[in-house]
């Protein structure tokens, strides 16, 4: 082999094992439905906690989203939508008896979902008659549930996400699919190819010297990965967990836990109230921009179509304090020395863009919320939709900490000192 630079090398390729392969085609023990059953079988369920909302999957049975809000007197009030149910007919058995019933069935190619880079097979059921979303018409939402094969795993959900509009993929890492070939989870195989130099070249060409020189700097070394580190725990196989979405009426359209910035707390401070510096939440169909004392937008981007964008609502000082005096613009945390202070302002943005269901203007009630956290610039966002094109954007970060206690009495913020 000849480098760009003139360099020469003789190099031994290695040889490919085609082991795997070779399993995958002698498997004749259970279908990952006839694995899976176990977990039907046993009506348990798996649930994933995020900042607002709970995701609770009732393997064979459900998938519901809620909230428990404890009221004055301690009773408590619980939101709750159904992703998702279970259809009368087992989904496990029909494609399996087809598997056993047709052997050619069973060399189809089996689905893969990227995680972390990963094309990993899953095992899909899916899952329909859930809660009515009237952005299609009324029409039930439905989900997917992707199981897939994880050793370490005890049927926690990884993600969840929504696809399109009220149709979502919920992520189930299990144990149970492990023991098929075809679901094992397998790394890209790395083979070593063993160069020599040749009289008059280098022992190592002149650009890997360089390229190595660069990866010491940045301290990213190139390292082949063992077998065991693969495997030592899920959270590094699979560290980058997207936060669960969900759209469609009376629910939340958006959360996640992003960092806002890297400026200083003055400056931010500044930026954020001048309206100059605006957060941007939303991981799933639909996204959002808030910019404070200016607008709340809800768009959605698409490679083909182009950028599809809806005014959610738009911000008056005066239509604020009109609907101040009627509505608590402050909310207040008792201390335990017995001393009050802001923990939440609200503000209203009005005047949006004219929802299809009620002939008119949509508006957001922006709920700033002080929140600590290690992260001094992370915030949280969540997006919520009581009534029909009325909706409420949640904020909560330790930055606005430091500025709720300069609220007025209309709850309007300003630069602290």
């Amino acid at each position: 082999m000849t480098t760009a630079d003139k360099e020469k090398y003789k190099c031994i390729l290695p040889l490919i094992a085609s082991g795997n392969e070779e399993e995958e085609k002698d498997y004749k023990g259970p279908t990952p439905g006839e694995l899976l059953e176990p977990l039907f079988k046993q009506s348990s369920c798996s649930y994933r906690i995020e900042s607002y909302w709970t995701y609770e999957v009732c393997h064979g049975k459900h998938i519901r989203q809620y909230h428990e809000e404890k009221e004055t007197g301690q009773k408590i009030n619980i939101q709750e939508y159904y992703l998702g149910n279970m259809m009368i007919k087992n989904p496990l058995s029909e494609p399996d008896q087809e598997e056993k019933e047709n052997p050619k069935e069973s060399a189809k190619e089996i689905p893969t979902k990227n995680i972390e880079g990963q094309m990993t097979p899953y095992y899909p059921v899916e899952m329909g008659n859930g809660t009515p979303c009237s952005l299609r018409q009324n029409l039930p939402r439905s989900s997917t549930v992707m199981y897939i094969c994880h050793p370490e795993a005890k049927h926690e959900i990884l993600s969840v996400a929504e696809v399109t509009t009220c149709e979502y993929e919920v992520v189930i890492l299990t144990p149970l699919l492990c023991s098929h070939p075809k679901y094992r989870f397998r790394a890209s195989p790395v083979n070593d190819i063993f160069c020599q130099s040749l009289p008059g070249s280098p022992l190592k060409p002149h650009n890997l010297e360089q390229l190595e020189k660069q990866q010491e700097m940045m301290k990213m070394p190139f390292r082949r990965v063992k077998e065991e580190e693969m495997h030592s725990t899920k959270e590094e196989k699979f560290s980058s967990i997207h936060k669960p979405v969900a759209v469609g009426s009376h629910q939340l359209l958006t959360v996640g836990t992003t960092h806002i910035s890297k400026l200083t707390d003055d400056q931010l401070i500044k930026e954020f109230l001048s309206g100059s510096y605006c957060f941007h939440g939303g991981v799933g169909w639909w996204k959002y921009e808030f910019c404070y004392g200016k607008y709340v937008h809800q768009y959605h981007e698409d490679k083909e179509s182009g950028k599809t964008s809806v005014v959610v609502g738009t911000w008056s000082k005066e239509e604020h304090i009109e609907w101040s005096r009627k509505n608590a613009a402050r909310t207040y945390y008792l201390r335990e020395d017995g001393t009050q202070t802001v923990r939440m302002v609200s503000h209203f943005y009005g005047n949006g863009d004219v929802c299809d269901l009620t002939d008119k203007p949509r508006q957001v009630t922006v709920k700033l919320k002080c929140k600590e956290s290690d992260s001094p610039h992370a915030v949280t966002i969540y997006m919520l939709e009581p009534h029909s094109c009325q909706y409420i954007l949640g904020v909560e970060s330790p930055v606005i900490c430091k500025i709720l206690d300069t609220a007025d009495e209309y709850g309007l913020l300003s630069v602290p000192g």
